[in-house]
């Protein structure tokens, strides 16, 4: 890894679009990040598991990222066993790239509604920054637990995120591509096309293989 303010973007991508890519190349050039890693999630804790194998999504996160040097496709969590835990996750980062080098935990406002559920929350903010992409016009919550922390971190500045290693919580105001995941699942199970909501190779790949269609369902769960 290089030495430069690194971003991480984690999800179950079921399945990545082009709303999540482009959300994390303008966050990586609106806060000057070296590059932006997009990590799978195995096992959502506060979510229920996916239908789609956990490796599948990763991979079509690999096809997503191809030829953009700034994103890149992190599996780590894969190969853990249980919930992943984004507390997990950033420990292990951290480990690997040193306590000086700047980690910038990227999430969207509507993970605040459940962010007293994670895991060790008030303990992230020890490993990496937390970069919340918000509409413009969005402010923080008024009250509680989560509002007063988020408050308590509160950075503008952009320079902290790059000259401190973790410990501020930054908003940056971006333009949100309106895609769900969960809409391209049904479209895709209706019979209809999803084509330019997310790369023409995940697409390619996702009709490939019959994922998200009913009859891929089915044998799934092994009723088919």
């Amino acid at each position: 890894m290089t030495s430069g303010a690194l971003g991480v973007f984690g999800g179950t991508f079921n399945p990545v679009h082009n709303g999540h890519l482009r959300s994390a190349l303008e966050i990586r050039e609106a806060l000057g990040l070296e590059q932006v890693l997009l990590v799978p999630a195995a096992q959502p804790p506060l979510r229920e598991l996916p239908d789609c194998d956990a490796e599948f999504r990763a991979d079509l996160v690999e096809l997503a990222v191809q030829g953009e040097p700034g994103l890149a496709c992190d599996r780590r969590e894969l190969s853990r066993q249980g919930p992943s835990y984004t507390y997990d996750t950033l420990a292990e980062l951290r480990a690997e790239v040193g306590p000086g080098r700047s980690l910038c935990l990227v999430v969207g406002t509507d993970t605040l509604e459940r962010f007293e559920q994670w895991h060790r929350w008030e303990e992230l903010l020890s490993l990496a920054h937390l970069v919340i992409v918000a509409r413009p016009g969005w402010n923080f919550p008024d009250n509680g637990r989560v509002a007063d922390w988020l408050r308590r971190h509160h950075t503008e500045a952009l320079s902290d995120l790059h000259t401190r290693a973790c410990g501020g919580v930054h908003r940056q105001c971006l333009r949100q591509l309106p895609i769900s995941a969960t809409e391209i699942r049904e479209i895709i199970a209706a019979g209809r096309s999803p084509r330019f909501l997310l790369p023409e190779r995940v697409l390619e790949r996702i009709e490939a293989s019959g994922v998200y269609r009913p009859s891929h369902a089915q044998e799934q769960h092994g009723t088919g």
